[in-house]
């Protein structure tokens, strides 16, 4: 089930945390490059657009039923995909710990719309993915930990440039 997967992906992210600082987490590998708090910032801010979508859609009766797609082709870094405007992370300085709490309260949110759920109509109605198009709403809750897993391997990179091993 998608919930032990999200987790184990989710400790691995917190475990890289555990190489860094506070001005760690928040200096930049390169000018053009996301922090690490950035990148968590990014996770923060997709969980809750992909809650408040799910939320809206539930509560939609003209909401399409799609297809499943191969949310999974999401873990592959070699396909590139630039985050809508509206999940850009600030470069606004904040610790580990509130980044870690915020991210948690993000998927607590996220976990209790599923549960609140009726299976039937997470399959049954959709929404719109930017690259996949409509997905079954059901499909959100595994997409986020490919997504997750994604940004873990930029994470895993980001801290070795920040740290001085350079690949």
């Amino acid at each position: 089930m998608f919930i032990e997967k999200n987790n184990k992906i989710r400790a691995a992210l917190f475990k890289q945390l555990e190489l860094l600082n506070d001005e760690q987490f928040n200096q930049k590998p390169e000018p053009d490059a996301w922090s690490p708090k950035e990148i968590f910032e990014h996770l923060i801010k997709l969980e809750n657009v992909i809650k408040d979508g799910i939320t809206y859609q539930l509560a939609n009766p003209k909401s399409p039923k799609a297809r499943r797609k191969p949310i999974q082709l999401t873990t592959l870094r070699i396909i590139k995909a630039k985050a809508p405007t509206y999940i850009v992370p600030s470069t606004e300085f904040q610790t580990i710990e509130e980044m870690k709490t915020t991210l948690h309260t993000a998927r607590m949110e996220l976990l209790s719309v599923y549960e609140s759920s009726d299976k039937e109509t997470l399959n049954n109605k959709s929404l719109k993915h930017p690259i996949f198009g409509q997905l079954p709403l059901v499909q959100w809750f595994s997409f986020v930990g490919y997504h997750e897993k994604r940004h873990l391997r930029q994470l895993e990179k980001t801290i070795e440039k920040i740290k001085g091993h350079k690949e």
